[in-house]
């Protein structure tokens, strides 16, 4: 089977379904390394959210996903291994200074980008929930990255909670201006202003 062929198939799959718009407000589709991170409601977030960006920024991105979901069946696993080469976490296994976080800025070198999604689990939908520390980790072993909030709405209904068949609806997907970590900038004062990045785009 072609990869080409099926990553095409897969994001042309995901808009359709989706029906999202995408907006850059302060900021601009780039090829520089950056950790996208979003709000979740939907096992189709890293999906959909992958295939809003440009093809060349596409080849260079990768979604953290959840182990558990995407190793559960062939198809699955087919997808995320060959089609969008996301990376794999073990959810069960995440500490403050576990290897996940390690594994991460060793398989993106100087390259790859990240999807992220630093609740750590969906969530209703209704706000976005309390972010992991994950994140601050992440960007403490590596401050360089640009740091690019993107909120993700509608999802949810599209495939909710239990559900296995999508319902095609419109969403939109809206990346907001990049964010750094500041240095010497506490963990939860970080975190919270990553938050918040993430739902002020709700109301733009």
């Amino acid at each position: 089977m072609d990869i080409n062929f099926t990553r095409n198939g897969l994001v042309l799959l995901a808009r359709f379904l989706s029906g999202c718009s995408v907006r850059w407000i302060d900021s601009q589709p780039d090829t520089c390394q950056r950790v996208y991170f979003a709000n979740h409601t939907s096992h189709l977030d890293a999906i959909v959210l992958w295939s809003a960006l440009p093809g060349k920024i596409r080849e260079l991105t990768r979604p953290v996903a959840a182990a558990d979901y995407w190793t559960a069946g062939p198809i699955r696993r087919y997808i995320a291994n060959h089609v969008f080469n996301a990376m794999l976490i073990d959810r069960t296994k995440i500490k403050v200074h576990n290897s996940p976080i390690d594994m991460m800025i060793r398989q993106i070198g100087d390259v790859y980008s990240l999807i992220v999604f630093p609740e750590g689990g969906r969530s209703s939908g209704r706000d976005v929930g309390e972010f992991k520390s994950g994140l601050y980790y992440l960007c403490k072993k590596r401050p360089d990255l640009e740091l690019i909030p993107v909120h993700i709405d509608n999802m949810n209904r599209i495939l909710p909670r239990g559900e296995v068949l999508p319902v095609p609806l419109l969403s939109c997907i809206t990346f907001g201006p990049p964010i750094w970590l500041e240095t010497g900038e506490p963990k939860a004062k970080f975190l919270a202003r990553a938050r918040d990045a993430v739902r002020r785009l709700k109301e733009i």
